[in-house]
């Protein structure tokens, strides 16, 4: 099934950065042997409530449009392969509101594996 992002995230993704998610092979404490990783993805920097809002996307494959046609993402969350790049500590940022109530935005940063789907075609 070929899903699509919702184009109600799509903000999410708007100043989002591509990475290289990298790890040297590894032996777990059970003795299995863990592949290295390397892995191209998108890195975003966003509210905490913003993530809670797409936190249920978690795990699945959407295919992308506009600056990313051609591309699919999985949003990173808790699978135990990229646990180095689960969603962290984003730092937060002080401000104050029109009425003069200082508040705090606390910030997630996040990974979505980043797939190229473009289907060749016979010429």
């Amino acid at each position: 099934m070929k899903r699509m992002w919702p184009d109600e995230f799509d903000y999410v993704l708007e100043g989002a950065e591509e990475v290289m998610l990298e790890a040297p092979a590894t032996v777990n404490a059970d003795g299995e042997e863990i592949d290295a990783i390397h892995r191209p993805a998108l890195r975003v920097r966003l509210p905490q409530q913003d993530f809670e809002r797409i936190w249920p996307l978690a795990e699945a494959r959407y295919r992308l449009d506009g600056r990313f046609a051609g591309k699919a993402i999985t949003l990173i969350a808790n699978n135990p392969h990229y646990h180095a790049w689960h969603p962290a500590d984003g730092g937060s940022d002080d401000a104050v509101s029109d009425s003069g109530a200082k508040y705090t935005t606390k910030y997630l940063v996040a990974h979505f594996l980043f797939d190229d789907v473009r289907e060749a075609v016979a010429a």
